[in-house]
């Protein structure tokens, strides 16, 4: 069993410190798209994402792998997740040790404890996806990636960042 060593503490003071993850679906004539994301507490960036055909532990670690790759840690990073079975796998706990990520898991039945995740799909849903019919995975795919990566990211702005968006936030704290 993991602990909830995040403990709700959604704030932190510097990047890849903490991340969180979560799947949710979205519905194309094709059948449901699983989409898993990993978000930075610290800015609230969207920093790995993947959207497939299946809900299995490969969609959260191709997530995981993006943010990986994209941040390349130097130090220890928590990673919050929920319950599921995609976060319980072999694979998925291998490759925490292999990239010196800690895993932080919420409590059973508690959606409070990836409350950030949560808020994010929300967001999704609210601004982009109910407003759309996609007819197939690979249009969802599309329509993602342009609200994350060209939307969501560079230019929506949080009040938890004094409204700057996530990559804003990010760059003001380097310099």
């Amino acid at each position: 069993m993991v602990d909830n060593t995040l403990a709700r503490q959604f704030d932190v003071d510097a990047p890849d410190t903490a991340w969180v993850t979560d799947i949710t679906y979205i519905k194309t004539m094709e059948g449901f798209a699983y989409l898993a994301v990993v978000i930075d507490l610290f800015s609230r960036r969207v920093i790995g994402w993947s959207l497939q055909s299946r809900q299995t532990s490969e969609v959260v670690l191709q997530a995981l792998h993006m943010a990986v790759w994209r941040r390349k840690p130097q130090n220890t990073v928590l990673v919050h997740s929920d319950q599921g079975s995609q976060f319980t796998s072999m694979d998925w706990a291998s490759f925490l040790r292999h990239h010196n990520l800690v895993h932080s898991m919420s409590r059973r039945g508690n959606c409070h404890d990836n409350a950030v995740a949560e808020s994010f799909f929300s967001l999704l849903t609210r601004e982009r996806i109910r407003r759309r019919t996609y007819r197939t995975r690979d249009e969802a795919r599309q329509d993602v990636f342009d609200y994350i990566e060209m939307f969501y990211n560079p230019t929506r702005k949080h009040v938890r960042n004094g409204m700057l968006s996530p990559v804003e936030f990010e760059r003001r704290h380097q310099t």
